[in-house]
């Protein structure tokens, strides 16, 4: 199948692979699914099977966003600039909760990976550029400091490495490899040019003084959280705490600890429960809160929280993991569901009046479950449509397919519209509910977006 092409695959199996809340009869921009990567139940016995664990502190704390991989190419390929007023910092959190067994591998301790992006103080922390793998230095020619100014190091505790005077890594190639299987583009994308993608966050970059609200963000199913990276640096350019989360055995392949590269294990035992997938991860998502909020947090820099603003936002199936933790943590003041339908439905007693924002492509597949469950939500809320978008315009995807020349014609917004859509949206609606500052562009149509219909309000 070509990027251009129209699936032909039932409504129904286009549904199980991307949780399906875009059209479901249309080709997905940049990382097309194959009909075997189509299905969960489709997924070859190596790449489901789970990737044998070794055993690993509770908590790990590190900085290189993508456990100690190295580029060793030059990428085409540049997430958005910034639009915020402050450099952003990124470091990377293994999370491990032994109260609870994962969902999907018996016998396991629950594994979260967290990106954690902040806004820095200065660019002192930048790492250096270079294709050599030389170690991680800053602008002024130190190297990047770590954990308590220490030199940064990766999981497996060598010394960061980076791309010199550009952004840390933006994955590893083995999570880039399996993405791009996973989605029938083997061949289309390089996988070592897509893994050095070029980033604005800066490794371990020193923090800004004072306290700023946090935003947790949970990726689509099968999708990791470097997915919602172009996201994550905006917001934290604008002076939010972000943490991007990736819930293990959940993504066509994500790095762990003890070189370990989880796949996607829940693929081949969700068949439509997509439910079951929903409250897992907003167990997950309480229990990160649990680790950065708490009296002993897993983040050096916890105390920059806010810990009475706090909001969250998701993608796919991660907005309906938003939803579903709102229902039971009060501690998440605000919610964006980008283009997630609601497989866990909004509780009968609302979300406490809490706000909600319904931001999505214009399709029947949320729709159904949005409309079920509009009237259920009893805060501040609103239902926007983005013309000419797709399932994946609310990510890093059709950003990277643009500039590798792919773009998918049955979704026509350029994918670098499409993220500037979804920044302007989203740091409005935590803008106004976390920082209380009023937000015109919510209020109505804007001839600024005309591509963002006001769908209900």
């Amino acid at each position: 199948m070509t990027f251009s092409e129209r699936s032909s695959r039932p409504a129904a199996v286009v549904l199980a692979v991307t949780v399906a809340v875009a059209a479901a009869a249309s080709a997905l921009p940049l990382l097309s699914a194959s009909p075997a990567a189509a299905s969960p139940a489709a997924a070859s016995p190596a790449a489901a099977s789970p990737a044998a664990v070794s055993p690993t502190a509770a908590l790990a704390a590190a900085v290189s966003p993508s456990v100690g991989a190295v580029a060793s190419v030059a990428s085409p390929f540049v997430l958005p600039a910034t639009s915020g007023p402050f450099a952003v910092g990124r470091e990377v959190l293994h999370l491990t909760d032994r109260s609870r067994p994962d969902p999907w591998v018996p016998g396991r301790a629950r594994e979260l990976m967290v990106s954690m992006f902040y806004p820095a103080a200065g660019l002192s922390g930048r790492p250096a550029v270079g294709l050599s793998g030389r170690p991680a230095v800053g602008l002024s020619g130190r190297p990047a400091v770590g954990l308590s100014g220490s030199p940064a190091v990766d999981l497996s505790g060598r010394p960061a490495v980076g791309l010199s005077g550009q952004s840390a890594l933006y994955l590893s190639a083995a999570e880039a490899r399996l993405l791009i299987d996973d989605r029938g583009a083997a061949g289309v994308i390089d996988p070592s040019e897509l893994s050095a993608t070029r980033t604005a966050s800066i490794l371990s970059a020193p923090a800004r003084r004072g306290r700023h609200p946090l935003v947790v963000l949970s990726p689509g199913f099968t999708l990791h959280r470097h997915t919602l990276t172009h996201l994550a640096e905006e917001l934290a350019s604008h002076g939010y705490v972000v943490a991007t989360v990736d819930h293990a055995y959940e993504s066509a392949g994500t790095d762990f600890p003890g070189g370990r590269t989880l796949t996607c294990t829940a693929c081949t035992l969700v068949s439509s429960d997509y439910a079951r997938v929903a409250t897992g991860r907003a167990l997950d998502l309480s229990f990160v809160l649990d680790r950065l909020t708490g009296p002993r947090p897993a983040w050096r820099h916890a105390h920059m929280i806010d810990r009475s603003r706090i909001g969250m936002a998701g993608h796919s199936i991660g907005g309906n993991a938003t939803a579903t933790t709102m229902a039971a943590d009060p501690r998440v003041r605000a919610g964006i569901n980008m283009d997630g339908g609601l497989f866990e439905p909004i509780p009968a007693g609302g979300l406490g009046g809490r706000p909600f924002l319904l931001l999505g492509a214009p399709s029947a597949v949320p729709s159904a479950s949005w409309l079920r469950d509009w009237p259920l939500l009893d805060g501040w809320k609103r239902w926007l449509d983005v013309t000419g978008s797709g399932h994946m315009d609310f990510t890093d995807i059709p950003v990277i397919g643009e500039q590798a020349g792919i773009p998918d014609p049955g979704f026509p917004l350029p994918g670098s519209r499409a993220a500037q859509i979804t920044r302007d949206y989203v740091t409005a609606f935590f803008d106004l509910h976390l920082r209380g500052i009023r937000q015109p562009l919510l209020d109505g149509p804007s001839a600024d977006h005309p591509e963002v219909v006001f769908r209900e309000s």
